[in-house]
């Protein structure tokens, strides 16, 4: 794709680093097609110009274009990037939400899953994800728990 500095109508102005620049109108278009989007029969799909058959869009790809609807009609930014197969240690801890050395400790402990590079520590993405996953499970248990004991006091 090659940068242009002005939009058509139909497509937003892109920089030079692909980044897209919604206009006021765009932006307005973002919030109501979240509007319509938040129904219950609101879904994402697309369609060839002249056809009037559509294709709903996979839920995860409507769910990150969700996000981005929700950004852009706040007017916020909006970075997209994908995650790669294999993690470094600081990447990992930074997805998990703790600190490194917390990381290395839960890889020493067996908690966690790891193999090294040459001399670099690497986790696979999808072990980083199941592991954020079961923190997140522990988090809302204990959370579950709190509110029980808060509800049981008179």
């Amino acid at each position: 794709m090659s940068a242009r500095s002005e939009g058509s109508p139909s497509m937003p102005a892109l920089t030079r680093n692909q980044n897209v620049l919604a206009t006021d109108r765009e932006v307005a278009l973002a919030g109501d097609v979240l509007t319509t989007l938040t129904g219950e029969e609101g879904y994402l799909a697309v369609g060839r110009s002249g056809d009037n058959a559509t294709t709903p869009l996979p839920s995860e790809v409507g769910r990150i274009l969700q996000h981005v609807l929700e950004a852009l009609s706040r007017g916020q930014s909006v970075t997209i990037a994908s995650v790669p197969s294999e993690l470094t240690t600081t990447t990992a801890a930074g997805i998990l939400g703790i600190a490194r050395p917390t990381l290395m400790k839960m890889i020493a402990d067996g908690e966690l899953a790891a193999h090294k590079v040459g001399s670099h520590t690497r986790l696979k993405r999808d072990d980083v994800y199941a592991a954020l996953r079961t923190r997140r499970d522990r988090e809302r248990a204990a959370l579950r728990d709190l509110l029980e004991l808060e509800g049981d006091e008179p």
